[in-house]
């Protein structure tokens, strides 16, 4: 999410990719909707149906995976990965630390910006490696290996609900891998995107960003249709950042109370 300060000063062979700015900055503002249902429905005790139909869980899913998906692009657009990397793990640090002051019911243990962070930093080390898989290959593998581990969460290798291979439970027990996905019992985190299966997402935007990268994208991936979605997608980590305490703000103004 930290990559929206390079794509502001790409360097000079690439083309801005005016598209990516635009999914990113609608798919940031979903999540900032999403935020705001949750905190009327949990903390002020306003009653959304929408937040408990399965399918919105799907819908709030697969916008997470295009955001992820389009920050594994912008990869190919950075001089220093492993910079940007280490920026957004320690902002996702301050916010853990933040909550875990102000509000520890509500802990956020392993969040959106603690993945990316990791995720640009594993891609920074690993990036001659990952380049020698071919494209047509590595796509495809990224997509199987997220289905197979897609079901990490709740104890299987494999789609999970009961469908694949079950995990032993004392990688879960230790408590400590909850980064990778294996979560003890009780786990609590108010936002958590594991290694597993996210990563795979965002390599798999590493390679499709390749092409992005040497103009071979269809023309209308570089233009901008929508400013206003395009300006949000350049200021992702900001708005990250500042639109919980903005909501609440507002949230105060309307009901008195946090």
């Amino acid at each position: 999410m930290n990559d929206a300060k390079v794509l502001d000063n790409p360097s000079p062979r690439f083309r801005r990719a005016g598209f990516m700015d635009e999914v990113r900055g609608f798919c940031i503002l979903c999540m900032v909707f999403y935020h705001a249902m949750f905190d009327l429905n949990y903390t002020y005790g306003i009653h959304i149906p929408l937040m408990f139909d399965g399918w919105f869980g799907i819908i709030r899913d697969i916008f997470a995976g295009m955001f992820i998906f389009i920050s594994g692009m912008a990869c190919r657009y950075s001089r220093n990965n492993a910079k940007r990397g280490i920026q957004c793990f320690f902002i996702g640090m301050v916010i853990t630390f933040i909550f875990a002051f102000f509000a520890p019911e509500a802990p956020i243990l392993f969040g959106i910006l603690h993945f990316m962070g990791v995720s640009m930093m594993i891609y920074a080390i690993s990036e001659k490696q990952l380049s020698k898989i071919p494209d047509k290959i590595a796509i495809p593998a990224c997509v199987i290996l997220f289905v197979l581990t897609r079901g990490i969460s709740a104890g299987y290798l494999g789609i999970g609900n009961g469908m694949g291979i079950e995990l032993p439970r004392v990688i879960y027990d230790a408590g400590l891998l909850f980064p990778l996905g294996f979560i003890k019992s009780g786990f609590t985190s108010m936002d958590y995107f594991p290694l597993l299966p996210w990563l795979f997402v965002f390599l798999a935007g590493t390679y499709l960003g390749k092409y992005a990268v040497e103009d071979r994208m269809p023309e209308f991936f570089y233009k901008t249709h929508f400013k206003p979605l395009a300006v949000c997608g350049r200021y992702t980590l900001w708005i990250y950042v500042l639109h919980q305490p903005l909501l609440i703000g507002i949230f105060l103004l309307i009901f008195g109370h946090i």
